[in-house]
């Protein structure tokens, strides 16, 4: 079957450089971190060591955005870490029920047809362990998307911190939990495997079963689906793409902070400023008129004709600050699906 993964699992590119955090120039914004530590009180207590920790790594984590261009990939990861969560397994032992637990860095899970190309991504992050081995993975994955979309324009997420890695291969979720962006050769999305089947002929119904089963509804869909306004996708890693477009093929690129990008040419966008986090994606998806060598799979399309995700599939066209809005509480439910907190 075609593996596109969805609106939000999709952008896969390494593309634009950033303004790293230490070098304090516009754009570059310190985010408020919070830690889930508690004193005996009860009171919430952010130590020292902690704190320091990951203020470290979020300049380490702005550095590498900026160098190596990777702020597309590290949504992707992230998300694709927390989107095996199933909400029905919750009740039973951690971390039975996946999510936001760091087990992507496994084989097999890393070796999923849906993850092709993460490994390089984790690769990235590795130097940021090593300096702060008290964070978990799961944190520093989730911090990388977060200031990935912050970096590229987008709105500030309310993140919180502490959450404790999976801490070995047996802790991976099965394969088929993440969903499609198109149907298979046989007519359907998704399949009977994973944890719950994501079978459905129709790409609403796929979406509701892939995102129900998270515990999301049909708001937090539309609102992530958004994020493809941002990044690329590439016919070898997320099953469709081209191999390069008039928007993609190492032409003038222009970033957040307003200056040109140097990225690898290849892979098809869904607008044409691919490197800025804004709601050009919800204008282009319904406009007939668009660009044809614009992206746009059937889970994108279903937007704008599904009768419950249309009414704010429109409202994101038309105000990005509402988009913006929703778009932030969404990514935050999502990076702590499944999290255990210490």
């Amino acid at each position: 079957m075609m593996k596109s993964c969805l609106p939000l699992f999709a952008f896969v590119a390494c593309a634009g450089a950033f303004v790293p955090l230490h070098h304090g120039i516009a754009g570059s914004r310190t985010s408020r971190l919070h830690d889930s530590r508690e004193d005996t009180t009860g009171g919430t207590l952010m130590k020292d060591t902690f704190k320091d920790s990951l203020k470290g790594a979020q300049e380490m984590v702005d550095a590498i955005i900026d160098e190596k261009n990777c702020n597309p990939i590290f949504v992707r990861l992230a998300w694709h870490d927390s989107g095996t969560f199933d909400v029905n397994m919750k009740d039973g032992p951690w971390p039975a029920a996946g999510g936001a637990i760091g087990s992507i860095r496994f084989d097999p899970e890393i070796k999923h047809g849906a993850n092709a190309g993460l490994a390089g991504a984790i690769a990235l992050l590795e130097p940021v362990k090593e300096k702060f081995p008290d964070l978990s993975y799961a944190d520093i994955f989730q911090m990388a998307s977060a200031r990935g979309i912050e970096l590229a324009g987008g709105p500030k997420i309310d993140m919180k911190y502490g959450r404790v890695d999976a801490t070995d291969p047996d802790q991976c979720s099965p394969e088929g939990n993440l969903p499609d962006g198109n149907a298979g050769p046989d007519g359907n999305f998704g399949g009977a495997g994973g944890t719950a089947s994501t079978e459905d002929k129709t790409p609403n119904g796929h979406l509701r079963k892939v995102f129900y089963r998270m515990g999301l509804n049909d708001e937090d869909i539309a609102a992530l689906s958004g994020a493809h306004t941002f990044g690329r996708a590439y016919k070898d890693r997320s099953g469709t793409g081209a191999e390069k477009t008039k928007f993609t093929d190492g032409s003038k690129q222009v970033r957040a902070d307003g200056k040109d990008a140097n990225y690898t040419p290849g892979g098809s966008s869904w607008t044409e400023s691919w490197l800025v986090f804004d709601n050009s994606y919800y204008q282009t998806i319904p406009d007939e008129n668009a660009d044809s060598e614009l992206l746009k799979l059937q889970t994108d399309c279903t937007l704008f004709d599904d009768e419950d995700f249309k009414p704010f599939a429109e409202k994101f066209r038309d105000s990005q600050d509402a988009f913006f809005e929703s778009y932030a509480k969404a990514h935050k439910k999502l990076s702590e699906l499944g999290s255990k907190f210490e």
